[in-house]
């Protein structure tokens, strides 16, 4: 089995600077630039910098930036597969040790700054300046290399963070001006942030589950022995706050990838909320109290996939202020998505702060629609019994792993101690106003529709 080594010749010029090699900047990023050095007149790569401390690289060095990226999926009823060489990567610093590297990459042609640091990544942490050394937190390492470059007189930059936090670009541009002010760095550096560089809030959206099961096979496949071998879905979105335009110099559009422009990400994040992981909250303790593991068996069972239809084309669907072509195709790739064979999304994985999850994706749907309609939607409400019978923490004899705050963990072990009545649980959950920001008691009829649902389950 031969080794992956980039051939002898011309590289394309470094023009993106990335703090992180992780999957999914890997699995979706990455992949975008050799989409673009494939099918438009971009020519660029990409220079990694290690944003923590621990950890080389190592597997990315070995293989001269080079991995593959297994792309499986179903859109419009059919299945569709990709394995494509991504060879966008051809550097990689790690700033801890490589300091002075780190430092001088700031005068190369960089012409954008991307990232993906996970969601406690853009943060300010104060710190003394470091002398000949990095900041510890990433927001502060970024500020270094600007004003690396400010000082030796170089373009602005534009900065694609990729972290799933809410106005992504806005929270980084803060932290840096925070490092610049807590620094006491020159005015005139602030103002050459402010305007010659451009933050892009975005919202990203691909499922990269990662190394793959099937490496083995897929070794055999491909010829070559790939230890960054990454898989995941074909369906892929990029949203960014931006002019009609773009982003000057990346031409996304042109390549074919799935980007939309637009001034106000709210409408997109809204819906990716409210349907995506709406759909994900709804069929996690209903279909798991139904005796199913997987996202893909829910969606196999002929009741379950009828009920999740219904949730998102009768329930959320009408509850939302948006074209209902664009969401109703939207909720076609939701489930086209979940039917995906080779993403085994346990339901498990997904349940993790079932609580608050409800109440970000799934109650402003119940609240919107009841508004509108004068009535409850008996899907969601079906879905809110079956999370206070999750709660309970047994499916048939076996214990259900729970994972959430310990407060509310202890909160449910207490209501349901002993044999309560349901309505006695169903008005103590619904009053915690700290949980749902309101009591939802309060809401006519939903009470007796929540306690009706509740003994069905406990049939």
């Amino acid at each position: 089995m031969q080794v992956l080594r980039r051939p002898p010749g011309k590289t394309p010029p470094t023009n993106i600077l990335q703090f992180g090699a992780g999957n999914f900047l890997r699995g979706y990023f990455d992949w975008m630039v050799e989409l673009l050095n494939e099918r438009t007149d971009f020519y660029g790569s990409v220079l990694v910098v290690k944003p923590t401390q621990g950890g080389r690289y190592d597997d990315l060095l070995a293989q001269d930036g080079l991995y593959h990226v297994l792309l499986d999926g179903i859109q419009q009823g059919e299945r569709k597969q990709e394995t494509r060489l991504i060879s966008s990567i051809t550097g990689v610093i790690h700033p801890y040790e490589e300091y002075a590297a780190f430092m001088d990459s700031a005068e190369l042609d960089i012409d954008f700054i991307v990232s993906n640091t996970t969601e406690a990544g853009i943060r300010f942490v104060p710190e003394a300046r470091p002398e000949g050394r990095c900041g510890q937190e990433f927001p502060a390492k970024l500020t270094q290399w600007l004003y690396a470059r400010w000082q030796h007189d170089r373009p602005g930059c534009h900065v694609i963070p990729l972290e799933l936090i809410e106005d992504n670009g806005d929270a980084l541009r803060h932290c840096v001006l925070r490092y610049a002010h807590h620094w006491r760095l020159e005015a005139a550096f602030t103002d050459w942030i402010d305007t010659n560089n451009r933050f892009y809030n975005t919202l990203v959206d691909r499922i990269v589950s990662g190394y793959p099961e099937r490496a083995g096979a897929l070794w055999d496949r491909i010829g070559y022995t790939d230890r960054l071998l990454v898989a995941g879905e074909y369906y892929h979105s990029l949203v960014i706050q931006a002019p009609p335009t773009g982003v000057p110099g990346l031409p996304l559009h042109e390549a074919g990838l799935n980007v939309t422009y637009t001034d106000d990400l709210s409408p997109y994040r809204e819906r990716k909320v409210r349907l995506l992981n709406g759909a994900h909250t709804a069929i996690v303790p209903t279909g798991y109290l139904a005796g199913l593991d997987t996202v893909g068996e829910v969606l196999a069972d002929p009741e379950l996939r009828a009920y999740l239809e219904w949730v998102l084309y009768e329930e959320i669907i009408p509850s939302l202020d948006q074209p209902v072509e664009e969401l109703r195709d939207f909720a076609a790739d939701v489930l086209d998505r979940f039917r995906n064979p080779s993403l085994h999304h346990r339901l498990l994985d997904i349940a993790l702060n079932s609580t608050s999850k409800f109440r970000t994706r799934l109650l402003p749907s119940l609240l919107a629609y009841h508004r509108r309609f004068n009535k409850l939607p008996q899907g969601i409400v079906r879905a809110l019994a079956a999370l206070l019978v999750f709660y309970r923490g047994r499916r048939d004899a076996e214990a259900i792993p729970l994972r959430d705050a310990a407060d509310r963990l202890g909160f449910f072990r207490q209501v349901w101690a002993g044999e309560p009545s349901s309505e006695r649980v169903v008005r103590r959950v619904l009053a915690q106003t700290d949980w749902w920001g309101r009591d939802l008691n309060d809401i006519p009829g939903l009470t007796a529709a929540v306690t009706a649902q509740v003994d069905q389950s406990r049939v």
